[in-house]
């Protein structure tokens, strides 16, 4: 039997959107996060694009690479912010609410396919927050499977 992607698993667009609008409203619910994810709200595309980016991860369509530039327009949003560890922690936590606050399916294993790639995409992103990181251009977009990274980045 075929294992269908995470993203036909969790219900394909509509879920990865009422997701990334769940993870945003919980980003703006803490009080750290607040202040980076309050500017994202000037931006009324944000959580539509952190829905597609997230549907082409785990295996749906390209929306975000032809869109928004892919992956290394994504790095390039966020490096060079000196982030501290906590912002992760809690980028994470608030993840993981959401994916309850979502509905998306209970299954042990889907959630934790979800946050290890969060986990994953955090420490990446965090890679390049330091003054003076440069994002290599035209990186693919990473996708995630239920055994973790298939392509697109570093294992």
């Amino acid at each position: 039997m075929i294992r269908p992607s995470i993203y036909e698993y969790a219900g394909g667009e509509p879920a990865f959107l009422e997701l990334a609008a769940a993870h945003h409203r919980r980003c703006l619910q803490d009080p750290v996060l607040n202040h980076p994810f309050s500017h994202a709200d000037r931006n009324p595309e944000h959580v539509a694009r952190l829905a597609s980016y997230w549907v082409e991860v785990f295996g749906g369509p390209p929306r975000y690479s032809e869109s928004y530039g892919g992956h290394s327009a994504m790095l390039g949003i966020h490096a060079e912010q000196g982030m501290e560890p906590e912002l992760g922690d809690r980028f994470v936590r608030c993840f993981a609410q959401a994916v309850e606050d979502a509905g998306l399916p209970e299954d042990p294993e889907f959630r934790a396919s979800l946050l290890g790639y969060l986990r994953w995409a955090v420490d990446e992103v965090f890679e390049y927050g330091p003054p003076g990181s440069r994002v290599p251009a035209e990186l693919p977009v990473p996708r995630w499977s239920w055994d973790g990274l298939q392509s697109g980045g570093p294992a």
